[in-house]
This record gives structure tokens, C-alpha cells and sequence, in this order.
């Protein structure tokens, strides 16, 4: 054989070799190949989506604001949610002084004699038992228990004593007037310094907005108590 036959020759077995793995390739039925893995954005994105079907999510406002009902599907948590245990006691703390500042406000309509208080005891009302549901709901997702078994609440800042609700239940008129705004503007001046307190050590970002929202609001209710009896 010559050189040049030699030459001709591996050019041949090299396209036959050729066709031989393509024809092998085009063999491979397209059902049993096996699929491509699926790419970590395109996993991490499955994941985070909420199913189709998942109830509405209450987004709370920012402070003064009301909370908002959205779709599932158009809210996601970058990161599970963080919070410590001060963010913890501060709830379990708020729950029980914003139900006795309900008790206290309950006495008003038909006690109080300058409508003025009324009115104060009815924005009360109107506030602090939603904020109650807030405080339990915000436990409740996290699977915390409400109560502090064994702790005596009437020792928290601003809480009145047994005694002096039963006096200001007693009480009728003018003199109502006069003890009511005296016993909720030391309550209130109570829940601004938890809420303060918490905005300096707290973790959780919605605890941090409704702390805050306490602070100014009840700091504002304060100043319209002590203008109705010029304190």
C-alpha cells in the first residue's frame, strides 16, 4: 500500500467511526433521556411561591396606618421571621395592661359626665382591643403560649391596683372624670415606656412599627387626658 493509499484509508475509517456515534446519538429515544436537573434560582423560586390556593395574608400598616389584606401569591419572606424575647415578654406583657385600659374605659359611658371622656374612653376601645387580637395573633404564628404562668402583672409599669378599679367603678360624675383621667394617664405613661424600651432591644420588625405606633399614640392621648381636667 502507498503512502498516499494509507492516507485515504484512515480518512474513510474516520467518517465511518463518525457516522457510527451519530447514528447512535439520533438512536437515543428523546423519553429516555434523562431530564436536566432543574437550576438552584429556578428550585429557590418553586419553593418560595406560595400555592395558588393559600388563604389572603393581613399585612400589617405602617404606624397610623391600617393593616392590608393581600394575596398570598404577592407576598414573600426573604428570610424566616427574627424576633427575641424581649420582643416575646413585651407581647405578653402588652396583652393584659391594654385589657385593663379596655376595663377602665368600659366604666365611662355610664359614668362619666363630660362627654369629652367619653369620647377618649371610645377611642380607647376602638384601638386597643384590635391591637389585642395583634398581639395574640403575632403569638399564636410563632406557637407561643399568651399566659407567664406565675407572674403578677400588677407589678408591669402603669398598672392600676385591683383597689383602685374598684373605686373608679364606684365612682360617678365629675369625680369620675377626675380619677379616670388620672389613673389612664399613669397607664398610658406606662405602655409609652415598655413600647420605648422595646424599640431600643427588639428584633422583630412589625413589633418595632406597632411599639412605635403605642408610643406616639398613647403619648398624644396623654397631653388630650390632661387638657380635660387642666392638669
Amino acid at each position: 500500500m502507498t503512502g498516499r493509499q494509507g492516507r485515504v484509508w484512515l480518512a474513510v475509517t474516520a467518517l465511518a467511526v463518525l457516522l457510527v456515534v451519530a447514528g447512535v446519538a439520533l438512536a437515543w429515544p428523546g423519553d429516555d433521556r434523562p431530564a436536566a436537573a432543574p437550576s438552584a434560582t429556578t428550585t429557590a423560586a418553586t419553593a418560595a411561591a406560595p400555592p395558588v390556593d393559600a388563604p389572603p395574608v393581613v399585612v400589617p400598616g405602617r404606624p397610623g396606618a391600617s393593616a392590608a389584606t393581600r394575596a398570598a401569591q404577592e407576598v414573600r419572606d426573604a428570610a424566616p421571621p427574627r424576633y427575641n424575647g424581649l420582643d416575646v415578654w413585651y407581647v405578653r406583657m402588652m396583652i393584659p395592661h391594654h385589657q385593663q385600659a379596655l376595663e377602665m374605659a368600659t366604666l365611662a359611658p355610664d359614668r362619666a359626665a363630660d362627654p369629652r371622656v367619653r369620647a377618649v374612653a371610645d377611642r380607647i376601645r376602638a384601638a386597643q382591643g384590635p391591637e389585642i387580637g395583634v398581639l395574640r395573633g403575632w403569638l399564636g404564628t410563632r406557637g407561643l403560649p399568651a399566659e407567664v404562668p406565675g407572674h403578677d402583672h400588677g407589678t408591669m409599669r402603669g398598672m392600676q391596683s385591683a383597689e383602685a378599679i374598684r373605686q373608679l367603678a364606684a365612682t360617678r360624675g365629675a369625680a369620675f372624670d377626675r380619677l379616670f383621667v388620672r389613673m389612664m394617664t399613669a397607664h398610658h405613661e406606662g405602655a409609652v415606656v415598655m413600647s420605648t424600651d422595646l424599640l431600643k432591644v427588639g428584633a422583630d420588625q412589625t413589633l418595632q412599627e406597632f411599639a412605635n405606633a403605642v408610643a406616639v399614640e398613647q403619648s398624644a392621648e396623654i397631653t388630650r387626658l390632661r387638657e380635660l381636667i387642666g392638669a
